[in-house]
């Protein structure tokens, strides 16, 4: 009989917990006491799961011991794995939810990672913590001896998209071996409805989830380039993107602040390992480079802006609407926003508020020392710019939002969500 345990219950790990809840006997655990606190009253900081949803997953239960998870007999492990200050792939959460499990796996038990990592990182690095501590063999290999297993199955969880549930998404599944690929291929079968897709190795599946996010930092850091161009020749980006794509094979991609825990760090991941096996990828590199300055770009056209309509910089105010990485969602992760602010405040001495009601302010002021406003004052700032298309501020409209700045400001639309000749600057 299955009994899985979902380690890390952040925007990965609970709407897995959840949907595998209403199935199996599931146990979902993190290491944080408050969290779990907040999980059994139904309630998700994140906003990915509702309270309905919790009332429909009747066999999942929460915990912050691990004990309670010791006779599961699958483990899937969605634990956050971001980047360092160098921008190297810090695997510490991984290791740790590895050596944890070391101490309580049994006998043909199942690993599952579910965390994004390059190429080798389950066989050649989790995998040898867990069968140092438990004493038991990594099982690779068909084998009738006794061990444990490993497996691999990237997540694809879109947070903030309540229309592509990862439900509808084809799962990608591997094993350490064909036997045990199936049987991970099985488990998943009970609660994706797309089904799922084996490939024929663990680094295979690895591999598949980091080019998935690769491909689009490149994409996007192209449409970032070519909005640079475009602007500087006073050519309108978003009508030469829209004519493109007239063409079958044009790829929708908009220009953008590429943040969050997958886009803006899982290319580092991959230019790390292929750095260490002698290959430099100039590309990727050139990518990630393009697209971590853009918050700086887009301050310095802001202030190009002011220039340009005799608005003086200093002690100028300027609100900022949006903190959050992306639409519509509470998290805040590596958002270049706050680069935004950072260039405008520090280099450009300009007073700069931030406005977004749906992040939590606390977690804004703990990661990045930054007070959100609350409450917004008519005819203030000298300068707007929509940094986050949240659909509060959809809703409110370019009408609405003018009126928090004064008679003379600008107004830098980063989404695209105003039309052109109603804006100042646009990226």
């Amino acid at each position: 009989m299955k009994k899985i345990a979902i380690i890390g219950l952040g925007y990965v790990g609970l709407p897995l917990a959840i949907e595998f809840g209403k199935k199996f006997k599931t146990i979902g655990y993190d290491i944080k006491k408050t969290r779990i606190n907040e999980l059994k009253e139904k309630l998700d900081i994140t906003n990915e799961v509702s309270v309905n949803d919790f009332k429909q997953s009747k066999k999942l239960s929460f915990t912050s011991s691990i004990k309670d998870i010791k006779d599961c007999n699958i483990y899937i492990v969605a634990v956050p794995t971001p980047k360092n200050h160098l921008k190297k792939p810090n695997l510490k959460p991984l290791i740790d939810a590895s050596k944890a499990l070391g101490k309580i796996i049994s006998n043909q038990d199942i690993v599952i990672f579910e965390s994004t990592v390059y190429p080798g990182v389950t066989d050649d690095i989790c995998a040898p913590i867990i069968e140092k501590i438990s004493k038991l063999k990594y099982l690779n290999k068909e084998s009738n001896q006794p061990g444990f297993y490993c497996g691999y199955s990237p997540e694809r969880i879109n947070p903030g998209d309540k229309k592509n549930h990862f439900t509808k998404i084809k799962k990608i599944v591997a094993g350490s071996n064909k036997k045990i690929t199936k049987k991970i291929s099985n488990l998943y079968n009970q609660i994706i409805l797309s089904g799922t897709h084996e490939v024929s190795s663990i680094k295979a599946a690895e591999a598949v989830k980091v080019i998935e996010n690769v491909q689009r930092d490149i994409n996007i850091a192209l449409m970032n380039e070519l909005s640079i161009i475009f602007n500087k020749m006073n050519l309108n980006t978003e009508e030469i993107l829209k004519a493109a794509e007239t063409k079958w094979n044009f790829l929708n991609f908009r220009p953008g602040l590429v943040g969050g825990h997958c886009i803006g760090v899982d290319p580092y991941y991959l230019i790390h390992k292929s750095t260490a096996i002698g290959y430099k990828p100039n590309l990727i590199k050139a990518g990630r480079r393009v697209n971590d300055n853009m918050g700086y770009y887009i301050a310095e056209e802001v202030c190009k802006l002011f220039k340009k309509k005799k608005i003086k910089l200093n002690k100028s105010r300027i609100l900022i609407l949006g903190i959050a990485y992306k639409e519509d969602c509470r998290d805040i992760r590596n958002t270049l926003v706050v680069d935004i602010y950072k260039k405008l405040k520090k280099l450009y001495n300009l007073e700069v508020d931030i406005f977004d009601p749906i992040v939590n302010k606390k977690d804004v002021w703990n990661e990045y020392k930054i007070e959100l406003v609350d409450n917004l004052k008519s005819n203030y700032y000298d300068g707007l710019i929509l940094a986050v298309n949240h659909k509060i501020f959809r809703n409110m409209g370019l009408k609405k939002l003018i009126m928090y700045a004064k008679k003379k400001n600008i107004i830098y639309d980063i989404k695209y969500a105003f039309p052109a000749k109603s804006v100042d600057g646009r990226l």
